[in-house]
């Protein structure tokens, strides 16, 4: 026996008495243009030219490509950060389920605090990793990352407890999100960074533009299950 309930103005399904799984889908965005330009004469900062970096032709035709995955079906709300790649890849999500796009700057990617890429020393990314408080200039740590997503995906789980919800946001951003549920460890061999659960390697640090997981959460927002979805 099941019934409809509502909860924040938003609809969900009893059974049982018990109110059935909350479903969050976070994807990286599709492929960035900036890696395609030969040139950027601009005054803007990096920070600027990476919130600006729109989608390639073949990023606009992945992230369509991803909206057709039949896991993101009957989407109830949808949410990127406020990079363009972000929105540009989310629009298609969107539009495929007749909703409109929520837009939250918490959901961004690290904030390097550099005025150019050949600023960032050459083990950045490693030492981060190795010291989750690390950071240069007016930058993030990945534990200032891992800080705000998790408040921001706190707010969306009470929210639409119950529903099912898609975030499109960074590489960079989820894994730290995750580090509160899942353990990130560098691969000495490859130079990747991979996402264990439970003892259990759930990716494996070869991301894709797009990227998409599958994060199960019960009534009390453990996290239950998280999957690398293949579409």
């Amino acid at each position: 026996m099941f019934e409809i309930m509502w909860y924040n103005d938003c609809r969900y399904i009893r059974f049982g008495g018990i109110i059935l799984e909350t479903v969050v889908y976070i994807s990286r965005h599709a492929e960035g243009l900036m890696k395609t330009i030969e040139q950027y004469n601009s005054k803007d900062s990096f920070q600027v030219k990476n919130e600006k970096n729109p989608l390639s032709v073949n990023g606009e035709e992945k992230a369509r490509k991803l909206s057709e995955c039949d896991e993101l079906k009957d989407i109830d709300v949808i949410y990127s950060s406020h990079y363009v790649r972000t929105m540009a890849t989310a629009k298609y999500i969107a539009n495929k389920n007749n909703l409109k796009l929520n837009v939250d700057s918490r959901f961004g990617e690290r904030v390097f605090g550099i005025n150019d890429f050949s600023e960032l020393p050459s083990d950045f990314f490693y030492r981060q990793l190795s010291d989750w408080n690390y950071k240069i200039c007016n930058g993030e740590s990945l534990l200032e990352v891992c800080k705000r997503m998790n408040e921001a995906l706190e707010e969306l789980l009470n929210l639409y407890k119950g529903k099912r919800v898609v975030i499109v946001s960074h590489g960079t951003s989820l894994s730290a999100m995750l580090a509160k549920w899942c353990d990130i460890k560098w691969n000495e061999a490859n130079k990747l960074v991979e996402i264990y659960f439970k003892d259990k390697l759930v990716f494996d640090g070869n991301w894709n533009a797009p990227e998409l997981f599958k994060l199960i959460f019960d009534n009390e927002f453990n996290l239950k299950d998280i999957k690398n979805i293949k579409y």
